[in-house]
């Protein structure tokens, strides 16, 4: 709150200065001032719609639950990562980036007024009832989702411990609607996952980006170098497919780890003394070795700024498809005892100066799953150009991609191709890198 008052307070500094500077200014101000008035009749329609349903509405409305209302919609008229939290959805969510809390382990969306799963994590109850990617919740125990907020239906699907909540699922390709009863479980978020493969290659799946991530990561590299000598050790795969993202200083702590030194991402803001870059330091976890980096269509923000990072640097080679296309920052501010803002705050841009904003990090090697016949066509996340709302980024937008992974590691055909690539195994033309954007010097 106080970056807030300090910009009021230069805002007033600055436009007493222009009076005094030069007519022309005098008419900036003018107008400024005009447009202040103009925002305050609005102010007072608010107050007065308010004072009319509080008084004149059938039944007596909750009013603080009409204010919270006002807030949500005036947050969701801005973008789909907007969004007022109440002061438990804050805990919650500063209990999820610990990695622990308990629910039923699905990170989601919200399109067209209703939930959309984003991924299923890994060994949770979500994961184990098959719910998949681009399932839509239409309903929790029997109440619709459509009207609430995705707060509100997060919310009626976290809950203690050992109890039950039922969801029903409209799933691309179904008729009729799949019905699910799920038993709430303590969701603790591995968010690194690694192991040996082979005897010469590290695999390490980053699941999200919490406050454990970089330190999860760490550990990993550490294994894995101590079972692998290095003179045999060809490379490391970096698996952040269906990686929603998550905390930005854990993917600038990710990004850091495999690069040297160079810039690994700059937000900007409305102004652009806001503008932030954030550079790498002296240290390859890796030393040196090769990294290719999985992505897909539920590969998303920070997931896209370590891909593009390395990508540009050309640490890494990246693999699969177009990532996601979230390329906005979300800046979390306290209220008090009143919850906090999720407010977009900036864009970021990878080190070429690149916005994936809505357009997404185009893998160096293009390489689709085999989709199974009866999720095939339907495999697609729409990204985020496909998100009613969606903060624009010109005219050469694109869509998602696939977001299939299958579950039997022998028929994953990304992973496959990243394994022969660190091997030196011959590919044909069609699997052939495509030229990426070079760091500016």
């Amino acid at each position: 709150m106080r970056k807030i008052s300090l910009v009021m307070v230069g805002a007033l500094i600055g436009a007493s200065a222009a009076v005094v500077a030069t007519q022309s200014r005098l008419l900036t101000s003018t107008s400024a001032v005009a447009a202040s008035a103009e925002t305050y009749r609005q102010l007072n329609l608010f107050g007065d719609v308010f004072e009319k349903i509080r008084t004149d509405y059938v039944e007596r409305p909750d009013e603080s639950k009409l204010i919270e209302a006002a807030v949500n919609g005036m947050l969701s008229s801005l973008d789909p990562h907007s969004s007022y939290m109440d002061a438990k959805s804050f805990r919650d969510m500063q209990v999820q980036t610990r990695g622990e809390f308990g629910g039923l382990g699905i990170e989601v969306t919200m399109e067209e007024g209703l939930v959309k799963v984003v991924t299923p994590i890994d060994e949770t109850p979500a994961a184990k009832a098959g719910i998949l990617a681009n399932d839509i919740i239409t309903h929790i125990d029997d109440e619709p989702v459509q009207g609430l907020s995705l707060n509100q239906a997060v919310e009626k699907m976290r809950g203690p411990v050992n109890t039950s909540v039922k969801l029903r699922i409209q799933r691309a390709g179904r008729k009729d609607p799949v019905e699910v009863k799920l038993t709430r479980d303590v969701i603790r978020i591995r968010s690194v996952r690694f192991r040996s493969e082979g005897g010469d290659v590290g695999y390490i799946r980053v699941t999200q980006f919490n406050e454990q991530t970089f330190e999860n990561l760490k550990g990993a590299i550490d294994k894995i170098s101590a079972e692998i000598p290095a003179d045999k050790l060809k490379g490391y795969v970096l698996d952040l497919r269906n990686n929603p993202g998550g905390l930005l200083d854990q993917a600038i702590l990710v990004s850091d780890a495999f690069l040297d030194r160079g810039e690994i991402v700059s937000t900007r803001g409305r102004n652009a003394d806001e503008t932030q870059r954030f550079n790498a330091k002296p240290g390859d976890l890796a030393k040196g070795k090769q990294v290719i980096v999985l992505i897909n269509g539920g590969s998303a923000s920070a997931s896209e700024i370590v891909a593009g990072a390395l990508q540009d640097h050309k640490r890494a080679t990246v693999l699969g498809t177009r990532s996601f296309g979230k390329g906005s920052v979300q800046t979390i501010i306290p209220l008090g005892s009143n919850g906090a803002l999720r407010l977009t705050t900036a864009r970021y841009y990878t080190p070429a100066g690149r916005s994936i904003q809505a357009k997404g990090i185009e893998p160096d090697t293009e390489v689709l799953q085999e989709v199974p016949d009866d999720i095939r066509g339907k495999d697609e996340t729409k990204g985020e150009a496909g998100l009613r709302g969606h903060l624009r980024n010109g005219d050469n937008e694109k869509s998602g991609s696939s977001a299939y992974v299958p579950t039997d590691p022998t028929k994953d055909t990304q992973l496959n191709a990243a394994f022969d690539l660190l091997r030196g195994v011959k590919k044909d033309a069609s699997s052939a890198p495509k030229p990426t954007a070079a760091v500016p010097n």
